[in-house]
């Protein structure tokens, strides 16, 4: 299960929806609060993480989750506008990271190797 968390609905439900027609079962979050609220009870395999929301941004969301034992390596790809999307997706231990706008397949390809890391993403 894959949380998605972006507070641009457009961008929510887009990536919801690729997802979900590529097989991944998805819950939503529209800020890091929401994010944090839906860890439990099922918690999700990967975290897909916009960095600049209202209410908790990604950063405040990736240090609250890394506090909680049972979240504290769950995988995070960082999406995001900011230039610095790099650093800043090593400065809260983010597995990987894709600068919006990016490229659909590049995130499909994240998003499978993130979720089986034995698997050949070079033919996607």
């Amino acid at each position: 299960m894959v949380l998605v968390v972006d507070d641009d609905p457009d961008i929510l439900e887009a990536l919801s929806e690729i997802l979900e027609a590529e097989g991944f079962e998805i819950r939503r979050a529209r800020n890091g609060k929401e994010a944090l609220e839906r860890l439990e009870p099922d918690p999700p395999h990967l975290i897909l993480l916009d960095l600049m929301m209202p209410v908790m941004d990604g950063w405040e969301f990736a240090q609250r989750m890394r506090q909680k034992p049972d979240f504290a390596a769950i995988p995070i790809i960082v999406l995001s506008a900011d230039r610095n999307v790099g650093s800043k997706a090593k400065d809260i231990g983010a597995m990987g990271h894709l600068a919006k706008p990016f490229e659909l397949n590049d995130l499909l390809s994240m998003v499978r190797q993130s979720l089986n890391p034995s698997a050949d993403t070079s033919r996607v």
